[in-house]
């Protein structure tokens, strides 16, 4: 797998909660596009996983593209016991039958310390390419009280996952964030967001660059 860094994007964010870590896409995309698709935030913190599906969604609905909650599809008791690989199964079948061909999953992930970050994201790189595998490998977010408490770093993932018949639930996109000031949840959220934005404009990827942006040199 590819890693792109992209310097401009620090430019971009430089009064900003967040920054970006890592950029990959799929080498074997060129443009990618949805026509409806899965906001999943991940996190035990309800009134964060509103606000920030419900802002993404807001995104989405502005370039005229269906999108919908996982707060809107996935009930409480799903996301508070751990999953089973025939469970996931069955839940991508659903967004198949149901016209998904995108799922945009976030998750806040910490480590003590950056160099160990790192070296775990390689591992993730490797080994996690699919939707259902993301999900299995990370659902214990929802339901572990104790979390967040085993760590002092606060990072973030957002991967955009293609569903569509024959594809396999293949990775099409992965940015790694930095959160910056997690205290400050509005902020951070809307940061993070317009980060997501810009970086998935860069590369064809659902959203498209317009002449302001080429323009701004966004």
């Amino acid at each position: 797998m590819y890693r792109i860094v992209l310097p401009f994007l620090l430019l971009f964010i430089g009064c900003s909660s967040t920054s970006l870590v890592t950029n990959w896409k799929n080498p074997d995309i060129v443009i990618f596009d949805a026509n409806r698709v899965l906001i999943v935030g991940m996190t035990q913190q309800e009134e964060a996983r509103v606000k920030f599906e419900t802002k993404l969604q807001e995104e989405f609905t502005k370039r005229d593209i269906e999108s919908f909650r996982s707060i809107d599809l996935f009930d409480i008791e799903f996301t508070s016991s751990e999953r089973s690989e025939e469970e996931l199964s069955e839940v991508e079948q659903q967004l198949l039958d149901k016209d998904f061909d995108a799922i945009l999953f976030t998750k806040v992930v910490g480590f003590e310390n950056r160099r160990n970050f790192k070296r775990k994201m390689h591992e993730l790189d490797e080994f996690i390419t699919t939707f259902r595998d993301d999900y299995l490998n990370n659902q214990t977010i929802y339901y572990d009280d104790d979390y967040y408490d085993q760590f002092t770093v606060y990072q973030a993932e957002t991967s955009l996952y293609c569903i569509c018949v024959g594809k396999e639930r293949e990775l099409i996109w992965r940015g790694n964030i930095d959160i910056l000031n997690p205290a400050n949840i509005e902020k951070s959220i809307d940061d993070y967001i317009k980060l997501v934005v810009v970086a998935l404009k860069e590369q064809d990827i659902i959203f498209r660059k317009t002449l302001e942006d080429e323009s701004t040199s966004i």
